[in-house]
């Protein structure tokens, strides 16, 4: 490396916030909005940092399930454990889904439970960011006729 990068490098690393790490058995189970769904939400965008992606871990309980809906962000899901059936498909442990922006989410439905690790985040498309207020670590769930997603 020259020494012209590597003063640039230790620039950006002056500038730049550095990573931060959690472990995921160091968060708490909150509900989240949809029957039978839990989550453990690693970050989530805030005043402080707008862009920051909405990610964690979610669990929906056997019999957890969620309607038909639309979001503006992008999200890519990542199946632990468990399966689930989306739109006549099963994803198992291994399966990774993208949802572009904007997209539709149908329908989910699982038997047995499953867990999955999430990530929604600005889309290119749209620049829609993830919504974190009410629908995360919830004290009590609305109807999901009272959900402002649904299409």
């Amino acid at each position: 490396m020259s020494e012209r990068q590597r003063k640039h490098i230790e620039q950006l690393i002056e500038e730049r916030e550095p990573a931060r790490a959690v472990h995921v058995d160091d968060l708490q189970w909150k509900k989240i909005r949809w029957p039978g769904e839990w989550g453990k939400i690693a970050f989530h965008p805030s005043e402080k940092s707008p862009t920051e992606p909405l990610c964690g871990i979610t669990y929906f309980e056997p019999g957890g399930h969620f309607p038909t809906h639309a979001h503006d962000f992008a999200q890519v899901w990542y199946v632990i454990e468990g399966e689930c059936e989306c739109a006549g498909k099963t994803y198992g442990p291994g399966t990774m889904v993208f949802h572009p922006d904007p997209h539709v989410e149908l329908e989910l439905r699982t038997e047995k439970g499953v867990t999955m690790f999430f990530a929604q985040y600005p889309g290119p498309n749209t620049g829609a960011r993830p919504i974190y207020a009410e629908r995360f670590d919830l004290e009590e769930r609305r109807d999901i006729a009272e959900e402002p997603t649904l299409v």
